[in-house]
C-alpha cells in the first residue's frame, strides 16, 4: 500500500498534460497491484479464487514498472526516483510471484 501512495504522489510530479495520460495509466496499474491482492485475500477460503487474483497482481508489478521506464526516458528529472520505484516494483514482484507459489503449494482451505 505504502508504495501506491508513493506512485500516486510521483505521478502527480509529471508535467500537466502527463499527468492525466502516462501518469493515470501509472497510477491505475499500481492501484490494480494491492486492489487485486485484497480482493484475493477477501476470497481467501476458495483457494482458486486467491489464486486468481494474486495471478492478476503479478503482471501490474511489470506494468508499472514499464511505465515508469518510459517517464524516467522521457522526463530524465524524474530518472532517480524512477529507478528506485523500478527497483522497489521489481522486488514487489518476485515477493508476489513467491507468495503466490506458497498458496498455490500449501494454502489449505475447505473449500479449493
Amino acid at each position: 500500500m505504502d508504495l501506491f501512495f508513493r506512485t500516486h504522489k510521483f505521478s502527480l510530479n509529471l508535467p500537466n498534460y502527463e499527468k492525466y495520460e502516462l501518469g493515470s495509466q501509472l497510477r491505475r496499474s499500481s492501484d490494480s497491484i494491492n486492489s487485486n491482492i485484497v480482493e484475493g485475500y477477501g476470497r481467501r477460503r476458495y483457494k482458486m479464487d486467491f489464486i486468481k487474483f494474486l495471478a492478476y497482481s503479478h503482471p501490474s508489478t511489470l506494468e508499472c514498472r514499464n511505465h515508469l521506464i518510459k517517464i524516467k526516458t522521457l522526463y530524465p528529472q524524474f530518472e532517480s526516483e524512477g529507478e528506485t520505484l523500478i527497483q522497489e516494483y521489481d522486488l514487489l514482484g518476485i515477493m508476489i510471484f513467491k507468495f503466490l507459489d506458497y498458496v498455490e503449494k500449501n494454502w489449505k482451505t475447505g473449500t479449493t
